[in-house]
């Protein structure tokens, strides 16, 4: 359930705009350098439309060319700046996630729900434990992480249903989870005792433990994960070693946040 699949296109839609930001999201960690046919073909845009979006976009100063192939220019950051600058929970987060890194000498991180995947809002690595990079931005499926199940069992149940029926839910490994029973099953122990474990659903060798962060009034807003090999820790070690720690990782976080709030709330009341 994406955005783009809950609304409709009305007559206030810029289709042109639109296409300028799958120009955009068409770089990534492993499309850094693109050419115009490279654009053109990961976008669904003719090159003569491509090639104008790229041009505008080398003008405007949020891209460069080397003469065959582009790439985006750190002021492309000024797009989402406005909505970082605006949260205080990675702030918050981090330096949590970093004495929990160090207590437990395991990456951890903060992600939201966006639509059918999460994002990871913050993070602190340790040794690199997938194939792929994590970074701020990064995204995975929620279905297959221990974060993304933890922000799906606190939806509401009418949304979850939804999502069950419309998820398209493939194999990343031998163990994903991808029958909607099964996950319905399974979001529903997560919502009972508070906490997820993935285990390989996401990468072969890759065990995730989650929890959620919520806000004053008990809303989940986010959750914050550590990730572990499984050459490195069973699964009963993950739960013995990991899961305290997680846990006053992710209340420490929501005091913290709640203090910041009410400061932010109180200086903008002029108190």
């Amino acid at each position: 359930m994406t955005d783009n699949q809950d609304q409709s296109h009305d007559g206030d839609f810029v289709q042109s705009l639109e296409r300028g930001l799958s120009v955009i999201r068409a770089f990534d960690a492993e499309h850094p350098k693109l050419t115009l046919s490279e654009v053109a073909a990961s976008t669904g845009l003719s090159r003569a439309a491509a090639r104008r979006f790229l041009r505008t976009l080398v003008q405007l100063g949020y891209m460069r060319s080397d003469g065959s192939r582009f790439s985006l220019r750190p002021k492309i950051l000024e797009l989402g700046y406005a909505y970082l600058s605006s949260l205080t929970l990675p702030e918050v987060a981090m330096p949590h996630l970093e004495q929990l890194v160090e207590q437990v000498h395991e990456s951890s991180s903060v992600s939201e729900l966006d639509g059918d995947d999460v994002i990871y809002i913050a993070r602190v690595p340790t040794k690199r434990i997938m194939t792929v990079t994590i970074s701020v931005g990064t995204r995975f499926p929620a279905y297959a992480t221990s974060m993304g199940r933890v922000l799906l069992a606190a939806q509401p149940d009418d949304w979850l249903e939804e999502y069950l029926t419309s998820v398209n839910l493939r194999y990343l490994t031998g163990h994903t989870i991808t029958s909607s029973a099964e996950l319905r099953q399974e979001l529903s122990m997560v919502r009972s005792r508070g906490w997820a474990l993935v285990d390989q659903e996401l990468e072969e060798g890759l065990r995730s433990l989650a929890a959620p962060i919520r806000d004053g009034d008990g809303t989940v807003i986010a959750a914050v994960n550590v990730s572990t090999h499984a050459g490195r820790r069973s699964l009963e070690n993950v739960l013995e070693d990991l899961l305290h720690p997680l846990l006053s990782t992710a209340e420490d976080i929501e005091r913290d946040l709640a203090s910041a709030r009410t400061s932010s709330g109180a200086r903008r009341s002029g108190t």
